[in-house]
């Protein structure tokens, strides 16, 4: 594919050593008139703060934010944006700044991968100043061939990502906004593999899912078949 693009934003990012390209341009691209950026809150610098509503947005590891959003959603109205990939391109550079290769990845995300990440702050979720965001997006995912990444890149470093488009969101407030996520065909009770089958997704998937849902109160464990627990909506 052609470079189109113009190398210096990537120079940028190789010189910079980070992933923090995406975070700013959702920033930019949630904000609205009136909000104030970056603005103290508590102790804390929140995102966006629009009017009664602190806005954070997180792209990866709930774990780093977890503290920070149980102590500002005990007096705040707090919304917790994060993205999911559904389309990722995959743009490779030489430590020069120039694109050696552009490719579009054949992985696609759905809503449901929030569980991979909800596994830190599940109990969030019953905070009555407690919201989330989904933001499905595509992305590109700037490396670099430096020789410096992980094996499984071939040493290539993973520098930067970078937001192209925002495709859709969804708006999550309580436990029942969450039980949308699972099949509608489970049988009653329904363990883990019930759900990966029906979702046609890992079983450790589903586990994260019923996990969640679970410390949530939106189902319970009603007892085991053989290794395997036995759920049922709450």
């Amino acid at each position: 594919m052609e470079n189109t693009k113009d190398n210096t934003e990537y120079k940028y990012s190789i010189g910079t050593k980070n992933e923090k390209s995406l975070h700013a341009d959702l920033k930019n691209w949630y904000k609205m008139p009136g909000d104030k950026i970056e603005s103290p809150v508590d102790g804390y610098i929140i995102d966006i703060v629009r009017q009664d509503l602190l806005i954070e947005i997180q792209t990866q590891n709930f774990s780093a934010i977890s503290k920070k959003l149980n102590k500002l959603v005990k007096s705040h109205n707090v919304r917790l944006i994060h993205p999911i990939a559904y389309e990722k391109w995959i743009t490779v550079l030489n430590p020069d700044g120039e694109i050696i290769r552009r490719r579009k990845s054949p992985k696609k995300g759905s809503p449901s991968n929030i569980f991979n990440e909800l596994i830190r702050i599940p109990n969030l979720i019953n905070e009555d100043n407690f919201s989330m965001e989904i933001l499905m997006v595509t992305i590109d995912e700037i490396r670099c061939n430096d020789g410096n990444g992980a094996w499984r890149r071939k040493g290539i470093s993973l520098i930067d990502k970078k937001l192209i488009e925002v495709i859709d969101s969804t708006h999550l407030s309580s436990k029942e906004d969450f039980l949308k996520f699972l099949p509608d065909d489970l049988p009653s009770p329904f363990t883990n593999k019930d759900i990966a089958k029906s979702k046609n997704t890992t079983t450790k998937k589903a586990q994260k899912m019923s996990y969640c849902l679970k410390k949530m109160g939106a189902i319970e464990e009603v007892g085991k078949r053989g290794n395997e627990l036995l759920f049922n909506i709450i």
